[in-house]
């Protein structure tokens, strides 16, 4: 690839992308297409890459790929849906950067990411102590664990990839899981420009024979999730990827029997409860009615409210350091604190438990919203750490929780 000037990210994603269509993808499919048996075996997502984020960093431009890993071939034509983050700036691990965490390891340094990385599992300490709570086996996976790790770093100069990668923290609200299924990561090379700006190169004289190798990878996939469950997040993903599905729309998706296990698991609940409607019991107030109550193994409960994944807002304002989030997410999580105030109420309480035979005091809220290429990891989690009592997730992170525990 010919040098790039280090210009506006948008612009620099849709330049690697014109080179890595003609050195990569053409290859690939152009083998596909002559040996079509390969298809049924390949990921989805890397024959259709129809959902790609690139994160440009110091040494790599990293390509992670989103969607399905089972055939599923678009009908006419379809658009990338691309996203890109410039995280050249940053003097930090990458890879860091793209999880949205550290593993607050004590060791001085990172190891080196090896050229080739399948089902690795890394966690924090909290992460750890969370996972054993929840009883996850670790002896039953067929895994390379990490304890007391820091995130392995792209070693300059070297191509290197992960594949269906974990990785754990958790807090006080419960795990935090970030699934990486896919993510390639390509040496890149800075000189010096004109004195305002660097000019980047990419070596890509391997990218057709890494494009002939990978029209022969296979993923093996449980067999419960690949034959019964997968498919039905798949169509969760199909109709919140929809814009003109509404917020109705995904709630009762989700509140039906044979989808309800997407919330429950995501959420570690016995059940979930939809749509429970509220009476104020000691004041003259209006009605509430929260979208979901994750009913825990101790038999409270915890809400769950849903917003649109497409936001069309600016989630963050304000100058540097000053950062919030916008009046119009302010709201949401306004909305959500009368929930916790209805349940204040002792007279609310125990008429709620008569009502639908569980309990509900001090609830955890969640409110899921956006889709993760809305923010910067790091950033997102500096400010939600500001709000109490409330989780915020985006949509991606909602399916990766669920989809993560099929390979435990």
């Amino acid at each position: 690839m010919g040098d790039a000037p280090l210009a506006d990210v948008n612009q620099m994603a849709r330049a690697f992308l014109e080179q890595f269509a003609e050195y990569y993808w053409k290859p690939f499919h152009e083998k596909l297409k002559a040996n079509p048996e390969l298809k049924s075996k390949v990921p989805s997502f890397l024959q259709y890459h129809d959902n790609l984020v690139i994160y440009f960093g110091r040494t790599h431009i990293a390509v992670e790929y989103l969607g399905s890993e089972l055939e599923n071939e678009p009908t006419g034509e379809y658009a990338i849906n691309l996203t890109a983050f410039d995280f050249s700036p940053k003097e930090t691990n990458l890879l860091e950067q793209i999880v949205g965490f550290n593993l607050g390891s004590t060791m001085d340094v990172a190891l080196p990411l090896p050229p080739y990385s399948e089902d690795l599992v890394l966690a924090s300490q909290a992460g750890w102590e969370k996972l054993h709570e929840l009883n996850w086996n670790h002896s039953a996976q067929d895994a390379v664990f990490g304890f007391n790790w820091n995130l392995p770093e792209p070693t300059a100069g070297q191509f290197c990839r992960l594949v269906n990668a974990k990785f754990f923290d958790a807090n006080e609200s419960g795990l935090i899981t970030r699934r990486i299924q896919w993510i390639d990561f390509f040496p890149i090379e800075f000189t010096e420009g004109d004195g305002e700006t660097d000019e980047m190169g990419i070596p890509v004289h391997y990218w057709g024979d890494l494009a002939e190798n990978d029209t022969e990878v296979h993923l093996s996939l449980p067999s419960d999730y690949k034959y019964q469950k997968l498919p039905l997040i798949n169509d969760f993903v199909e109709l919140w990827g929809n814009s003109e599905t509404t917020e109705p729309q995904i709630t009762q998706f989700l509140a039906e029997d044979r989808h309800k296990f997407i919330l429950t698991m995501r959420f570690g609940a016995q059940e979930i409860e939809a749509e429970a409607l509220c009476k104020w019991q000691s004041e003259d107030r209006k009605d509430i009615k929260p979208d979901f109550f994750v009913v825990n193994t101790n038999g409270y409960a915890d809400i769950v409210e849903f917003k649109l994944p497409e936001i069309g807002k600016s989630l963050v304002v304000g100058r540097e350091n000053r950062e919030t989030f916008g009046a119009w997410l302010q709201s949401y999580i306004a909305q959500t604190r009368v929930y916790s105030e209805f349940f204040d109420d002792p007279n609310n309480r125990t008429w709620f438990e008569d009502q639908y035979g569980f309990k509900v005091h001090k609830p955890r809220r969640y409110l899921v919203v956006g889709r993760r290429a809305d923010f910067e990891p790091e950033q997102w989690r500096s400010i939600a750490a500001d709000y109490r009592d409330i989780e915020l997730l985006n949509f991606d992170d909602l399916v990766d929780g669920v989809k993560v525990q099929f390979y435990m």
